[in-house]
């Protein structure tokens, strides 16, 4: 592995994930989180030469890692768009889609682009730099009300109406611009041996309002029961509790909400065969190997 790769994002659950997807002749897949590439590498090493690749990603950063492979399509856009993209191509059904919601490390890692508290810069977290929209933007201009909601939902943080309040309060002498100014505000409501652990959840909650993450990824697995063929694979990564619980729904029940539908003699009409009853978690050695995928959690569903 390079250490290009290395430094961008080393793959979670790399062969897990990959054997979830139950890869076959004449397939076509979908990763929808490129990023470093890591697992579409994978699956093009593993495909055979009649399946065809097609992978999603909304950064330009991730266009540095395309691989020149004429089973391969890259598509710049959010993979909330994923339904329109395929259909453009000409792609009605496929075999297989592959989600990894982890931040690549390489965003965490870029003090330019805002992600982490371990940096100063500008607050900003948006995954796509085209749109307009930043985490300074959030802080300044939300009323406290929606602030504290974003925090209470996305962060699951349990002072969430104190933190909105102490921003609120703050921004009304001078504009929250960089995160150094943002740690000064906030760091103070958190005690020393939780510090890190509360602040990555406000930064959390901060980047999936910037980048409208719950939005996309019910976009996302709405287009993918529609676009999977009956015996195709949905794979999907996550790394927080608001994630998994709406891609364990989708999967169990066909919405995002869980809600359950019947039919006549009781029975769940639900759109997926679930393969994997447990969640499937990194084992030590990769966890031992890396830290970040220690959240991780893999579930696999087939289209009925």
């Amino acid at each position: 592995m390079s250490n290009e790769m290395q430094t961008y994002h080393v793959p979670v659950l790399l062969e897990e994930s990959i054997e979830g997807m139950n890869l076959s002749p004449k397939g076509i897949y979908v990763d929808v989180t490129f990023g470093g590439g890591g697992h579409s590498k994978e699956i093009l090493r593993q495909m055979d030469q009649t399946s065809h690749l097609y992978s999603f990603d909304q950064d330009e950063d991730a266009e540095k890692n395309i691989v020149d492979d004429e089973r391969f399509t890259f598509v710049r856009s959010n993979f909330r768009y994923l339904y329109n993209f395929l259909r453009y191509y000409g792609v009605e059904q496929v075999d297989a889609i592959l989600a990894d919601l982890g931040v690549s490390s390489h965003h965490f890692d870029d003090s330019e682009r805002g992600f982490s508290f371990r940096f100063d810069g500008k607050l900003d977290m948006r995954m796509n730099k085209r749109s307009g929209f930043t985490a300074a933007d959030v802080v300044n201009t939300y009323d406290e009300e929606r602030l504290a909601n974003i925090f209470y939902l996305y962060g699951e943080l349990k002072n969430s109406r104190k933190l909105a309040s102490v921003i609120s309060k703050a921004r009304s002498s001078q504009p929250i611009v960089t995160i150094g100014d943002f740690l000064n505000i906030v760091k103070p409501l958190f005690g020393k041996e939780r510090e890190k652990k509360e602040l990555a959840k406000v930064f959390q909650a901060l980047r999936i309002e910037v980048n409208q993450e719950m939005e996309a990824l019910k976009e996302m697995l709405n287009a993918a029961t529609e676009m999977l063929k009956p015996g195709g694979r949905l794979v999907v990564i996550t790394y927080h509790s608001l994630e998994d619980r709406m891609v364990k729904n989708m999967m169990k029940t066909g919405n995002i909400e869980g809600k359950a539908e019947q039919d006549f003699f009781g029975n769940v009409q639900a759109p997926f065969r679930l393969i994997n009853n447990k969640v499937i978690v990194a084992s030590d050695e990769e966890v031992t190997r890396n830290p970040r995928s220690r959240s991780a959690k893999l579930r696999i569903a087939e289209k009925k």
